[in-house]
């Protein structure tokens, strides 16, 4: 299996582990908040959720820039999602990240990507695909974070315990 698929599917894994075991707890802790990158989890959800989209909007073609006006549009509304709304969001998002993702025969395919903070780069499907795993487990790491501060334990969710369950 490609890689860069492969890590996208440990994303989508590991995001619904995690939400699976906040619909195990109180549904306030979602918005509890808390001091860390976002203040509540429901808010760190989101932004993973709202890059997510933008980076699959940026993969089918559209500019960075305006991929990121379209995504932020979604902002307020997922900031109140519950893990339920989470899970059935990011479930659908899946399934067109996952049709992108078989519409290509290479996923090396380099682009041009005009990063609104960065500046104009080549890069290949494969990195952005890299780069949207990367930054889900950064920010679920977060959210561990986030429950243990409102004395919760969290779900493991590590790339390993993937490679045993897929």
């Amino acid at each position: 299996m490609n890689h860069a698929k492969n890590m996208y599917n440990y994303h989508v894994w590991a995001n619904k582990v995690l939400l699976e075991r906040m619909r195990e707890l109180p549904s306030n802790v979602l918005y509890d908040e808390v001091s860390s990158s976002y203040p509540t989890i429901a808010k760190t959800f989101s932004h993973i959720y709202v890059v997510d989209v933008m980076w699959l909007e940026t993969l089918k073609g559209m500019d960075m820039q305006e991929a990121l006006e379209v995504s932020m549009a979604l902002v307020e509304e997922t900031n109140s999602y519950s893990a339920n709304k989470f899970i059935e969001s990011n479930e659908e998002l899946a399934i067109q990240y996952q049709e992108w993702i078989n519409s290509q025969s290479d996923l090396e395919k380099r682009i041009n990507l005009n990063n609104p903070w960065t500046g104009p780069r080549e890069t290949a499907y494969s990195e952005i695909l890299f780069h949207v795993a990367n930054h889900g487990t950064y920010h679920r790491g977060n959210i561990t974070t986030m429950l243990r501060q409102l004395g919760y334990a969290s779900a493991m969710n590590d790339v390993a315990l993937y490679w045993y369950q897929s």
